[in-house]
This record gives C-alpha cells, sequence and structure tokens, in this order.
C-alpha cells in the first residue's frame, strides 16, 4: 500500500474566521496604490509575518490571479481567505478586503454627487505613492528569490520585461512565459508519468450578459449587468478599467461624461483597497446608495466565482511536473509585469526631493526591519503629504 503523501504544516494548518477577518480589514483600510502594492502587503503579512503560506504557494496563487479575469489584488484576498479558512474564509477574505473601500468610495460618491465635486485627496496621495514604490520593491525582491530558481528563469523573466515594456498583452506575456519555461524543462519531465490540469473556457454566460447589458436603460438591473460583463471579461489588473468604464459607459451608453469618469477612476486610485471599488462611484452617479451597490456586486462578484473553480486545482497543478514548470515560467513573467507597473508607478510618485526622500528611506527602513508594518509607513506619510500641501 502506497504512503500518503506528506502536508506541510503550512499547508495543514488553518486559521480562525475571525482573524482572516481582522487581517483583510485591515488591508482593506491601509493598502493604497493599486494592485501591485496589494500583493506586496499581502506577500508581506500572510508569508512574513504569519506564515499562512509558504512563498511558493502565494506566487502560484498570485500566477492564478494573472489568469483569471477580475481584480487581481481582490482574488489573491480571495485565494488566501480560501486556503486557510475554506469556503467560508474565501467569502469573508474577499468581503472584508472589499468592504472598506466600498464603503469610502460610497461616501466620496454621495459628497460628488450632492457637493459637485471630489474632497481632496492628491496631498494624501503626494505622501502615499512614495512609500508604496518602496513597499513594491521589497515584495519584487522577496518573491524574486523564490522565483527565480535558475538562470534560464532569469531568462524568461528578462524577456518578460522586455516585451511588456515593448506593449505586447499582459496575458501573452504570461503564455510565452510559461511555454518557454516549459520548453526548457521539457528534456526533463518528459520521461515522467504526466497529470495536467487545465482551466476551464470562458462561460458562455460572458456572451449572455454582453448583450443584455447593452440593450437595457439605467436602472439597478442594467447597472449590475453591464459591471458584472466587466468584472468577467477585464483581464489584467485594475488599471486596464479605464479604457473598458470608458467604451461602455461614456461611448455606448453616454451614462457618464468623461470628467465624471476620470473623477470615478481618481477616486478608485487614491483611496485604500481594490481599484475597482471605481465602480462603487459610478453606480452612486448612476442610481444612488442602491445604484453603487448594485455596481458594486457586480463587478466583484465574478471574482468569488472564478477563485471558487479554480483554487481546488492549484495543488494539483503544482504536483504535475508540467504543469509545475508552466507555473514557474507563469511566475516570473508575472513579477516582471508587476515590476514593470512598479516603474510605471514611480515616475508619476517621485516628484521631487521630498518624495525621492520618503521613497528611500521606506525601502531601507523596510529592508533593514523585517518585522516592520508598511501599513504605519503608508499613513504616516499621507499625513506628511496633507501637511506639506497646506490642505488644512
Amino acid at each position: 500500500m502506497s504512503e500518503a503523501p506528506q502536508i506541510s504544516p503550512v499547508e495543514a494548518a488553518q486559521s480562525p474566521l475571525s482573524e482572516i477577518a481582522l487581517l483583510f480589514l485591515k488591508l482593506g483600510m491601509t493598502a493604497f496604490g493599486g494592485p501591485a502594492a496589494h500583493i506586496a502587503m499581502m506577500d508581506e503579512e500572510v508569508v512574513q509575518r504569519r506564515q499562512w503560506l509558504s512563498q511558493q504557494e502565494f506566487l502560484d496563487y498570485l500566477s492564478a490571479t494573472n489568469f483569471i479575469p477580475g481584480p487581481n489584488s481582490t482574488e489573491m484576498a480571495i485565494h488566501i481567505g480560501h486556503r486557510r479558512g475554506g469556503w467560508p474564509g474565501l467569502l469573508i477574505a474577499g468581503s472584508c478586503f472589499i468592504f472598506p473601500a466600498a464603503i469610502l468610495v460610497g461616501i466620496l460618491g454621495w459628497a460628488y454627487v450632492h457637493f459637485g465635486a471630489l474632497p481632496q485627496a492628491t496631498a494624501l496621495f503626494y505622501g502615499v505613492k512614495p512609500v508604496v514604490i518602496a513597499v513594491v520593491l521589497q515584495a519584487l525582491w522577496k518573491l524574486g528569490r523564490s522565483a527565480l530558481k535558475t538562470v534560464a528563469l532569469g531568462v524568461i523573466g528578462f524577456t518578460s520585461l522586455l516585451l511588456n515594456a515593448a506593449g505586447v498583452n499582459e496575458l501573452l506575456v504570461l503564455v510565452i512565459g510559461g511555454s518557454l519555461s516549459l520548453a526548457v524543462a521539457w528534456s526533463r519531465i518528459r520521461r515522467k508519468p504526466v497529470t495536467f490540469c487545465v482551466l476551464g473556457a470562458k462561460p458562455a454566460l460572458w456572451t449572455a450578459t454582453a448583450t443584455l447589458a447593452t440593450t437595457a436603460s439605467v436602472s439597478l438591473w442594467p447597472i449590475f449587468l453591464i459591471f458584472a460583463k466587466i468584472g468577467s471579461v477585464l483581464f489584467g489588473s485594475g488599471y486596464v478599467l479605464l479604457a473598458f468604464l470608458r467604451a461602455d459607459l461614456v461611448e455606448h451608453h453616454h451614462w457618464l461624461t468623461q470628467r465624471q469618469l476620470l473623477d470615478a477612476v481618481a477616486v478608485g486610485q487614491v483611496t485604500p483597497g481594490p481599484v475597482f471599488t471605481t465602480a462603487t462611484f459610478i453606480g452612486y452617479i448612476l442610481h444612488g446608495a442602491s445604484g453603487a451597490l448594485a455596481a458594486t456586486v457586480g463587478i466583484f462578484l465574478p471574482a468569488f466565482f472564478f477563485v471558487a473553480i479554480s483554487a481546488p486545482m492549484m495543488p494539483r497543478l503544482r504536483r504535475s511536473p508540467i504543469a509545475g514548470a508552466i507555473l514557474d515560467g507563469i511566475n516570473v513573467a508575472s513579477l516582471a509585469l508587476m515590476a514593470w507597473v512598479t516603474w510605471q508607478l514611480a515616475r508619476s510618485a517621485i516628484l521631487d526631493w521630498l518624495t525621492l526622500g520618503l521613497a528611500l528611506v521606506s525601502a531601507v527602513l523596510l529592508f533593514r526591519f523585517n518585522g516592520l508594518n508598511s501599513a504605519w509607513l503608508v499613513l504616516g506619510a499621507g499625513l506628511l503629504g496633507i501637511v506639506k500641501q497646506g490642505v488644512f
């Protein structure tokens, strides 16, 4: 009789649902800076501080989120919740990560509708963005040490970075990374028994949703459907969201003006938590509080669905020689995408000597003190930005 497979302590452990809820509520209130920064803070909390996941597990989940539609950082939260708390954990982690941002953006939507302008947020983000750069760099360093197992994977990562810089589609970069890794590893694994699991194709529901959403008037059901469609087909990250929203809401339906859309995206960028809560702001503009709820549920619901069907496959994928090789390549390609986004963010974050100093000091502190919680740096820099800009 064959022995049962050994399970590592990290793989076997579970966490109380209350602890999962508290962690992701905290991240939802302090994770500024977009998906790359959110993922960096999750790595710090669940791998470095709590050791809920191994570094390899974290990388595998990161790769999985890049291959399914929807908001990457929210899907990482949902994956971690499922891994540590089963199906209840899946719902709790995702909901708690989304909830603080959705409430805050809803309040800003109310202020926008009633007063005709956004509260001043530029000053806050002036201080936060340089610290976010340091947080992401620390995560890239830690994740890179685990992902770059061989010289070949290092070459694949560099190639992926060049492809992304050249404007190649993000999903295609991941496919190329996985394919190159498989090609390199093929001679080693071709003699071994192979098991391989493929994630399903796009559900037919997407097409039906798109048809319904584009033929209805502005009421709650069409708002829900159009945001569910966007959440079901948007690959990459929240940075791609603007193009989808502009095509559907400004050019096709004429529900929003260009200015309203830019204001909505700005709110999503300068508030903590998922950038996709831009939908909450737009929903409030279109139909008040109930519209905000419909848009929020619509855009995030597909993420829960896609993670629910893909999460159980991850352990089997890692055990398969072919799938494991492909995942290794996708991991380094994902980090290359994250590095390119960080470079783009840095160009808009480092504006003067103060922001450069904030980035450098934050990087030194994070690399020097492993236990330092980056949330305090983010909040402190935000307050400094407010004082510097003289908002009060």
